[in-house]
């Protein structure tokens, strides 16, 4: 299947059919993780054991870099 990219706002979005949305058991609620492998573009929906190591991934990236992080919100 072939998609383009649609506009949204300065951002780009993809339209992804209900059947396929179906097919993984995705809904407006789902989470979504988007990864690369250099060359493509990686989807895939965050479940509850998935959820968990992520938000302890972020949890520890921000802790290391806490200032960073708030010199650059600034």
């Amino acid at each position: 299947m072939t998609k383009k990219l649609t506009a949204i706002g300065n951002s780009l979005g993809i339209v992804i059919e209900k059947p396929i949305l179906d097919l993984l058991h995705i809904d407006r609620e789902t989470e979504i993780e988007m990864s690369t492998d250099g060359q493509r573009l990686i989807l895939s929906p965050v479940r509850s054991a998935r959820r968990a190591r992520l938000d302890a991934s972020a949890k520890k990236i921000m802790d290391q870099h806490d200032a960073t992080f708030r010199k650059l919100a600034k």
